[in-house]
């Protein structure tokens, strides 16, 4: 699975996930760091990479209506210091499908993972 890490999650969450058969790029890997949320969108969704992140503007179903980007993941760890979401995220990923995620806005916390898949037209 092609991922994409936002700036606020740790550059070192990237060997992890390419020892687990990711491929994966960090914002700072393409000089986006302190860039718009609208720009980091984009650079993932022209990759078709799903996007990784701790910022929850991406969860705006407004901007980011599911089916309009390759998928977005908001991870809500029970607390923020790197090694706590780096374990977090990292484990999730270990035991997760990362294709159901697919044109989706999930949102991960340590009880719920929540989805909002694309609408389906008839």
């Amino acid at each position: 699975m092609k991922l994409k890490l936002d700036e606020n999650l740790s550059r070192h969450l990237k060997p992890v996930l390419i020892s687990l058969g990711h491929d994966v790029s960090t914002a700072a890997d393409e000089n986006l760091l302190s860039k718009p949320d609208t720009e980091i969108a984009a650079k993932a969704s022209k990759e078709g990479r799903l996007l990784l992140t701790l910022d929850v503007e991406f969860a705006d179903l407004r901007k980011h209506p599911p089916g309009s980007h390759p998928g977005i993941i908001l991870f809500r760890p029970p607390a923020f210091g790197p090694i706590t979401v780096n374990k977090f995220v990292s484990d999730f990923i270990r035991s997760t499908d990362l294709n159901s995620f697919s044109a989706c806005v999930a949102i991960v916390d340590s009880t719920h993972v929540r989805v909002r898949s694309p609408e389906k037209r008839l």
